[in-house]
């Protein structure tokens, strides 16, 4: 009965819709834990290239069961438009389902998230999407959320959004906003209910008969750790938790239940949103790995900010996750650089550190290099380990040591049969 968690082990992005596309080959259950449509999978498949927000990556194997779990908040509206556009690809969702306990983001809660940075000064804006998914977490922690089961319980759900529209018009006429209308809201939560509601459901006894049945699940992160709420950069984070540590509590699993955690890496580094980020390169390097990498955000297009790897933060992320081991992504992007450097330490107000400071020390850190030799080969077409050029082999060893942890996985393109096997 194995559990394996998929996380992040960088700021985000780092590829892991593709891992899991991939990993579901042998999966039974592919859970989403935490987070909202404020971030993208992207999967490239034999149906098409597919942009995954809320919806689990084993979506495109028909049995597998897909669960949005309890750590999540859903947008039903978004959800709604990312199943239309599954289903107009031919894709079969009739295998997803949505916890009950998951809170739904409502149309406050994009208001807010919009009012709350624009707020801030240009240094502290955290870079959010404006999707509402910060809102939507506060009302949970505030215990005045709404959650999915609400929807299939017509007066329980007046009494809740009447309460919420209480509180949230204090705020929203402060900044000249109109009130809520509760009885629009409830309007378009019953359209809400008759199209989702035979997915919502109690998903922990979907799990627990998986789990007694020895089937293989997976636990599918979003974003990474230095975005977590706790361990990331604060206060420039997301608004869960998307840590190996978490997957368990936020699918409905026993705090034992993952027998694997497995970090996916990107082969060099980036970030989208504000915040430290000390391996950025401002320059005509940093502009080349994301033209060739393609670094825009899969759900707003933003261009995200590119550096060579940090492997102080990879660390660090190996030990706040306790991984066992990484798939190392997009290595292909590094084809064309004649030196590539990794970031092994931290220059902090002249000392050198090995570790991740805090935030506000963060922004003071500067990166110490080890530069290692590229390949200058393409490895788009390689499809074995004994292929790739011997510099490239160096390169994934060179990170695997200062990580700390076996590479398991090498991926050269977005394509499924582009991972390859790491020998032992």
């Amino acid at each position: 009965m194995p559990v394996l968690a998929v996380v992040g082990a960088q700021w985000g992005d780092e590829g892991k819709g593709r891992v899991v596309d991939w990993l579901a080959r042998r999966a039974d259950v592919v859970v989403r834990f935490q987070g909202g449509d404020n971030a993208g999978h992207t999967v490239v498949n034999e149906h098409g290239l597919f942009k995954l927000h809320m919806v689990p990556s084993g979506i495109f194997r028909p049995e597998v069961s897909c669960i949005i779990g309890a750590g999540c908040v859903v947008h039903p509206q978004a959800l709604l438009g990312e199943l239309a556009e599954l289903q107009a690809q031919g894709i079969d969702t009739g295998n997803l389902w949505i916890d009950e306990r998951a809170h739904l983001v409502m149309p406050w809660h994009l208001l807010l998230d919009g009012i709350e940075e624009s707020g801030r000064s240009a240094r502290d804006q955290i870079g959010t999407t404006r999707r509402g998914i910060g809102p939507c977490y506060t009302d949970k922690a505030a215990r005045r959320g709404i959650r999915a089961g609400d929807l299939l319980r017509p007066e329980l759900l007046r009494a809740r959004v009447t309460a919420a529209a209480r509180w949230h018009d204090i705020m929203l006429r402060h900044f000249g906003q109109p009130e809520i209308d509760v009885e629009a809201v409830l309007a378009r939560c019953a359209a809400e209910a008759e199209a989702l509601g035979g997915r919502i459901v109690d998903t922990t006894l979907r799990l627990e008969q998986a789990q007694d049945g020895g089937a293989t699940i997976l636990l599918e992160g979003q974003l990474g750790v230095m975005r977590d709420l706790e361990w990331g950069i604060y206060p420039f984070v997301t608004s869960s938790s998307p840590t190996a540590a978490y997957a368990p509590a936020g699918s409905g699993l026993g705090a034992g239940a993952v027998d694997e955690a497995i970090g996916v890496v990107k082969a060099y580094s980036t970030s989208v949103g504000g915040g430290p980020f000390p391996t950025e390169l401002l320059d005509a390097t940093g502009e080349r790995l994301r033209s060739i990498g393609g670094e825009f955000g899969a759900t707003t297009g933003r261009p995200r900010r590119c550096g060579w790897l940090d492997a102080v933060a990879l660390r660090y992320a190996v030990r706040r996750n306790g991984l066992s081991s990484l798939v190392l992504t997009k290595l292909d992007v590094l084809d064309d650089f004649a030196e590539i450097a990794v970031a092994e330490a931290y220059s902090l107000d002249g000392a050198r550190i090995d570790r991740v400071p805090t935030t506000d020390d963060q922004w003071r850190a500067e990166p110490v290099y080890e530069w290692l030799p590229g390949w200058q080969a393409p490895t788009k077409a390689v499809r074995t380990w004994d292929a790739l050029p011997a510099a490239a082999q160096a390169y994934v060893r060179a990170v695997e040591a200062m990580a700390g942890v076996p590479i398991s996985h090498v991926s050269v393109g977005p394509e499924r049969d582009a991972i390859l096997e790491v020998p032992r």
